[in-house]
């Protein structure tokens, strides 16, 4: 009985909280307007891409530790970055691999991943037989064109190469934000790596957009509906942006790779002269009664023997492997590095750029044409107002509940305060 007059404060203050609830209650079942929904939705629709602009320009607000991830756990999540030996790139060598990030930072990291690996891809192997295969034969004569012999083959072996990069990239970027034969496949296979990679990433914003919305009080709790509409609605974009992207860089890779431009492919023509000078042999001193006849005689035989192991003889010659040899190795640096710039820019004006400058529009324009059909599609209003009205009741009742009990305690400490009072006999 001692314990009566503390537990009455406990009942007010019990009573008091439940007053709370039920007020929250009312207060959320008259926001079930249509007028008020839409403001909220829209408010929410600018809060959330503040809050996607802050993380790709950089933020310190949502913890690492939870969102972060180093660039294995990325790997083995978005997918990795897979070499033509089947191998990764060492993660030693990467800035910032062992460091948690999210959102711009690790953008940025999978783009630096993307320009190590592709950009330390050599000119796979040359057999004899791929040049003697690539010779074929012309429509004008059956003379060898080395020249057409070396592009034929750089521009396979490049494409083979490139393709598969283009594709991880896409698929890493899908996850965080697709074939000329070896070499033209492998180039693209980069770019499909890279870009599941970055759809990956962009992806990662989403769940850690709503965190800063959910910390900062500005999150809209109980319209889950509304909530899947908008998470569907950036996912689409993500996926339609990152295949756009891709046939964008498919275009400059097909286009590279397909018609050999002497001044864009050869990158290092001077190396490549000094290489093909080493042919014609060092001139040896003569007698100083040389004559010009001579020296010219000496000339035109040199020339007549470089045209009969380039032009005439189906032979394959040491000098004419290592020439073809020579001039593919330069056409397929420069189909490196040029795919390397063009991917890396098509990637963020064609992937990154489009959630600052087009997302915003789409997303706005997707919520104005849900608010235009039935918006109990959008916000579930029925099944809402149902739930709110449930919660109501059942508030409702253990208000009532917790008054009896308020009642009946008093009642009780009234009367063993009047016993206390009375004299004794």
């Amino acid at each position: 009985m001692d314990s009566v007059p503390l537990i009455i404060p406990l009942l007010e203050k019990e009573y008091r909280g439940t007053t709370r609830k039920l007020n929250d209650i009312n207060q959320e079942l008259s926001n079930l307007d249509e007028i008020k929904l839409k403001e909220k939705g829209r408010a929410f629709h600018d809060l959330f891409l503040t809050k996607l602009s802050l993380l790709l320009k950089g933020t310190v607000v949502a913890p690492p530790d939870k969102f972060g991830e180093t660039l294995q756990d990325e790997r083995v999540n978005g997918g990795a970055l897979i070499g033509i030996d089947g191998s990764q790139f060492p993660l030693k060598l990467i800035p910032n691999a062992g460091m948690r990030l999210y959102g711009g930072a690790q953008y940025h990291r999978a783009m630096a991943e993307f320009r190590f690996v592709v950009g330390g891809i050599k000119c796979p192997p040359i057999t004899r037989e791929e040049i003697v295969n690539a010779c074929g034969v012309e429509d004008i004569h059956d003379g060898t064109n080395y020249s057409r012999t070396a592009c034929v083959i750089a521009v396979a072996k490049a494409r083979d190469t490139f393709e598969p990069f283009l594709h991880q990239v896409l698929f890493i970027l899908l996850f965080i934000f697709c074939s000329f034969f070896f070499f033209v496949s492998l180039i693209l296979s980069y770019c499909v790596q890279l870009g599941g990679r970055l759809i990956y990433i962009l992806k990662r914003l989403l769940p850690i957009s709503v965190y800063l919305l959910q910390k900062e009080g500005e999150f809209l709790s109980g319209h889950e509906v509304f909530l899947r509409r908008v998470s569907s609605a950036f996912n689409n974009f993500a996926e339609s942006t990152e295949r756009s992207c891709h046939e964008k860089c498919m275009e400059d890779l097909i286009s590279t790779t397909r018609y050999v431009t002497w001044s864009l492919h050869s990158k290092n023509r001077a190396g490549l002269r000094q290489f093909l000078d080493s042919f014609g042999g060092a001139e040896q001193p003569g007698n100083g009664g040389t004559d010009v006849s001579t020296s010219l005689q000496n000339t035109e035989t040199r020339l007549a023997d470089l045209l009969d192991s380039t032009l005439w003889n189906r032979r394959l010659a040491p000098s004419s492997e290592r020439i073809v040899y020579a001039l593919v190795q330069q056409i397929f640096h420069g189909i490196r590095e040029y795919f390397l710039a063009s991917t890396e820019l098509k990637f963020n004006c064609f992937f990154l750029m489009p959630v600052v400058d087009k997302l915003p529009a789409l997303l706005r324009e997707d919520l104005e044409s849900a608010f235009g059909d039935d918006l109990d599609n959008v916000f579930d209003i029925t099944n809402l107002r149902h739930s709110l009205g449930q919660r109501k009741r059942e508030t409702e009742i253990e208000m009532k509940r917790i008054q009896r009990l308020k009642d009946k305690f008093r009642k009780i400490h009234e009367h063993l305060s009047l016993h206390q009072v009375q004299p004794g006999p």
